[in-house]
């Protein structure tokens, strides 16, 4: 069997990520459309945005609280500080934008990590988030914190910005089809929680065991529905109007 890595953080080096992986870069892609000027990255994870949204800034910083390994030097704008939030370790209005992708479910204190990344903003900067739309989780996940509906999310950056634009991210009938064969896989497996400890037990508990069970689903889907797994694209995804049905979450706060 090859080495089982975490499902928390996906790349295009395991072919059994490639759902999860198209959508995430395209967060990545929106993102370069918008920013400019000074940009920091709250979560770097593997690193695979840097090359994509670094172009569009003048200067382009990157944090997380572990040091990624970079498959070649960052680009001349770019760096890298290893760095744990709250708080943010930089200046009052430092940065014209701040982006944030599948990090806020991780972090405790959500409402000061929201009003630090509104502190190191400048006047008219904006916060570009993502994060999994709980309506379409299909188990608890113990890694996260917590997931939001899209009021909730709305509510929590409200509190700190002066408008939020509040759009999702949505997939195409290949993305549906390999959902649905994700979400009867999740089926098989839930079926024998009969006592529900997935909701029950903490979460550093069902840390690992779900970590191992949703890298075995996906590479049992990959091995099942090969053609299927690998043919989506970024392409297969859209960003628009929040919806239930939204994979993700995907937000512009002002400041």
């Amino acid at each position: 069997m090859a080495k089982l890595h975490t499902a928390e953080r996906v790349s295009n080096r395991d072919a059994s990520d490639n759902f999860v992986f198209q959508r995430s870069i395209l967060a990545y892609y929106k993102a370069a459309g918008i920013v400019s000027g000074d940009v920091l990255e709250i979560g770097t994870g593997v690193g695979y945005g840097v090359d994509v949204v670094a172009p569009s800034a003048q200067s382009y910083t990157t944090i997380d609280k572990t040091a990624p390994h970079f498959d070649k030097p960052l680009p001349q704008n770019a760096k890298f500080c290893q760095m744990s939030v709250p708080p943010i370790g930089f200046a009052d209005e430092s940065f014209d934008y701040v982006i944030s992708f599948q990090v806020i479910e991780h972090i405790e204190q959500d409402k000061e990590f929201v009003k630090e990344v509104s502190r190191v903003l400048r006047k008219g900067g904006r916060f570009i988030v993502s994060t999994p739309n709980a309506p379409m989780s299909l188990t608890r996940n113990p890694w996260h914190i917590r997931e939001y509906r899209a009021d909730e999310l709305r509510e929590l950056l409200g509190g700190s910005f002066s408008q939020v634009e509040c759009l999702g991210v949505s997939g195409n009938e290949k993305v549906m089809e390999y959902f649905e064969a994700n979400r009867r896989g999740v089926e098989r497996i839930t079926r024998f929680d009969i006592f529900d400890f997935q909701h029950r037990l903490p979460r550093w508990m069902l840390q690992i065991p779900y970590d191992i069970l949703n890298r075995l689903n996906r590479r049992r889907l990959l091995d099942d529905n090969q053609d299927l797994t690998t043919s989506i694209k970024m392409d297969d995804y859209a960003i628009g109007p929040v919806a239930d049905d939204s994979f993700d979450l995907y937000f512009i706060a002002t400041k």
